[in-house]
């Protein structure tokens, strides 16, 4: 009679239960998206996934199935708000402040 390893059932076990809400390529985009959860009350996790081709590697943020809908929202939320800050960002940065709109009529 061989005897099973408890480590892998703890993993299998913590995950029960949990759907993935996003993808990431890298672990830090991972955390960002774990602590954004649940600082809004949504336990998260993360986990690795195996190569699927070509040897990428991509990083699950994992949910509880009853926070998923929650979850995703808060996440687009999180882009939408990036994407505008990029925006304007951009925009900030071609304004010439040099130009004859400030300059006074003499």
């Amino acid at each position: 009679m061989s005897k099973r390893s408890k480590k892998g059932n703890k993993s299998h076990a913590k995950l029960e239960g949990y759907v993935v809400v996003a993808f990431s390529e890298d672990m830090d985009q991972a955390r960002e998206y774990k602590t954004l959860l649940e600082s809004n009350d949504i336990p998260a996790t993360i986990a690795d996934q195996d190569g699927h081709a070509v040897g990428s590697k991509e990083i699950a943020v994992m949910v509880s199935e009853e926070f998923l809908d929650e979850a995703h929202v808060i996440i687009e939320s999180q882009h939408t708000y990036d994407d505008f800050y990029d925006f304007s960002m951009e925009d900030e940065d071609e304004i010439d402040f040099e130009s004859d709109f400030f300059d006074e009529d003499e």
